[in-house]
C-alpha cells in the first residue's frame, strides 16, 4: 500500500472536520450520512467516514479533497495536513437505531408492501397525531394516496415516487430515528392534487405534511419533499412539474441558510422554465415547528389557560416572483 493510500484509509473525514471546528448535527444525521456544521457551513460525511460532500455546492471527494476544500491548499499541503492527523480519533455520535431483521434479496417495492398503513391508535398514527400534531385529514389523505407505512417501533415510512407513481424509496422518521430506505433512491414525496399547478417544495416529508395541515390541503396544490437530496433525477422531476402551463413553484424550504440555498435553486428552475415563483418561509426553523406552535396554545385555551399573544406565531412570510415572461 502506498503512503497516500495508507493515509486515505487511516484518517477519517470526521477527524479533519472535528479539528477544523465542525460539530455533528445529531438531529439531521444518520448512520450512513453524518451531517457536520460550522456556523452556516455544512459537510455530509458518507462511505463510513471515507467520503464527503457539501450540500450547498458541488464539492465532494475523499479526505485530501476535504482538506483542500476547507483550507484552500494544494494536494501536497493536504498530504501533510492529513499525515498530522494519524492517530487522532474523532468523537463518535451516539446512534439510536431502530432494530430490525434484514431480509436480503427483497426489492424496495416488496419491503414497502410488507408494511401496513397506519390506523387510528397504531404507534405511527400516535406519533403523527400526538408528537408531530398532523391533522387526521392529512394523515388519511397520505394513506389514501398510498404514501404512508408503519415503520418499526412507531416510526413512519413516507414514499418517494416518480411522475408515474412508481415507488423509488421512502423517508424514515420516528421519535428517535431518521433515515432513508436502504437501496432506495430519493426523488420526490408527493401529497395532494395530481393535476396541481401549485407545487410546494420542502426538505422533509414531515414538513410537507405539516404545511399541508396548516393550509388544510389547499386545492390545486401538491406538497413535495426532496428528502434533503438534490439529485439530477429530483431536479428533472421538479422541472417537469414547473413546465406545466400556469405552474407556480413554491420554495417552502426551512428558515435557515440551507433552506435559502434550496430556495435559490428552485427560483433558478422557475426562471429557467418561465413559471411563477414564491418563497414561503416558516416563522420557526421548519413547518412542523410552526404547526406545533399553532396547535399547542389552542389546546391550552380549550383547557382554560390564558396564553400570551407572543406564543401564537405570525403568518409565514411570502416573497413572490412573477413568471419570467410577465410584464411589469
Amino acid at each position: 500500500m502506498s503512503d497516500v493510500e495508507e493515509l486515505r484509509s487511516g484518517v477519517l473525514c470526521a477527524a479533519v472536520l472535528e479539528r477544523a471546528g465542525f460539530a455533528v448535527d445529531q438531529k439531521e444525521s444518520t448512520r450512513r450520512a453524518v451531517k457536520f456544521r460550522r456556523g452556516a457551513e455544512i459537510i455530509i460525511v458518507i462511505h463510513e467516514g471515507k467520503g464527503w460532500f457539501d450540500p450547498l455546492s458541488e464539492a465532494k471527494g475523499d479526505v485530501f479533497h476535504l482538506v483542500e476544500h476547507l483550507e484552500g491548499v494544494r494536494f501536497v499541503e493536504a498530504l501533510d495536513h492529513v499525515a498530522n492527523l494519524i492517530g487522532f480519533v474523532p468523537s463518535e455520535p451516539v446512534w439510536t437505531r431502530v432494530p430490525h431483521k434484514k431480509r436480503p434479496g427483497r426489492s424496495v417495492s416488496e419491503r414497502w408492501q410488507s408494511r401496513r398503513g397506519p390506523w387510528p391508535g397504531s404507534m405511527t398514527w400516535r406519533y403523527l397525531r400526538q408528537e408531530r400534531r398532523l391533522s387526521e385529514t392529512v394523515i388519511r389523505a397520505a394513506i389514501r394516496q398510498d404514501r404512508l407505512r408503519e415503520g418499526p417501533c412507531g416510526s413512519m415510512w413516507v414514499a418517494h415516487t416518480d411522475e408515474a407513481g412508481v415507488l423509488t424509496g421512502w423517508e424514515e422518521r420516528g421519535p428517535e430515528w431518521r433515515g432513508f430506505a436502504s437501496g432506495g433512491a430519493k426523488l420526490l414525496f408527493r401529497l395532494g392534487a395530481v393535476e396541481a399547478m401549485r407545487f410546494c417544495v420542502t426538505e422533509a416529508a414531515i414538513d410537507a405534511m405539516s404545511l399541508a395541515a396548516i393550509e388544510e390541503l389547499q386545492p390545486g396544490s401538491l406538497y413535495l419533499s426532496t428528502g434533503g437530496g438534490w439529485a439530477p433525477a429530483t431536479v428533472a422531476a421538479i422541472r417537469g412539474l414547473a413546465a406545466r402551463n400556469g405552474a407556480l413553484l413554491v420554495a417552502a424550504t426551512d428558515n435557515n441558510a440551507q433552506g435559502d440555498v434550496y430556495a435559490g435553486r428552485l427560483e433558478a428552475i422557475a426562471v429557467e422554465m418561465g413559471c411563477g415563483f414564491e418563497r414561503l418561509r416558516p416563522v420557526a426553523d421548519d413547518w412542523n415547528e410552526d404547526l406545533r406552535a399553532a396547535i399547542e396554545p389552542e389546546e391550552e385555551r380549550r383547557r382554560g389557560t390564558k396564553i400570551p399573544a407572543a406564543a401564537c406565531p405570525p403568518a409565514a412570510s411570502r416573497v413572490k416572483l412573477r413568471p419570467a415572461d410577465a410584464g411589469p
